[in-house]
């Protein structure tokens, strides 16, 4: 099927040193290549863990009042933006921050006016 391979024993030697030096290679490559992904996917997994559940955005100015409201994992939230619990999103939005019309607070928190 395959005979183009030469006769002797030196080349089809050197053929295979050859080839077998491009297979450790290619190993070798792949091995960083999967522990590259493993661990991006670590990073992934440690950034989901930390990320809060709701966000407060304080826009140009994190010591001044907040300008919004999200959804921890909306991509709106600014630079600025610090993670509160349930009950500081909801101060806020009730005390007349705005919610994000993106990601919608106001609607997971239960919180739309009728």
């Amino acid at each position: 099927m395959f005979d183009d391979l030469p006769d002797d024993v030196p080349r089809l030697e050197t053929l295979r040193t050859w080839h077998a030096m491009w297979v450790t290679r290619i190993d070798a490559k792949l091995a960083q290549a999967r522990q590259r992904e493993a661990e991006q996917a670590r990073a992934a997994a440690a950034r989901e863990e930390r990320r809060p559940d709701w966000l407060l955005d304080y826009g140009q100015n994190r010591a001044g009042t907040p300008t919004a409201v999200h959804v921890g994992d909306c991509r709106m939230a600014g630079g600025r933006a610090q993670g509160v619990s349930v009950e500081v999103a909801r101060q806020a939005l009730a005390g007349g921050v705005a919610a994000c019309t993106l990601c919608r607070p106001d609607t997971e928190l239960g919180m739309l006016d009728p």
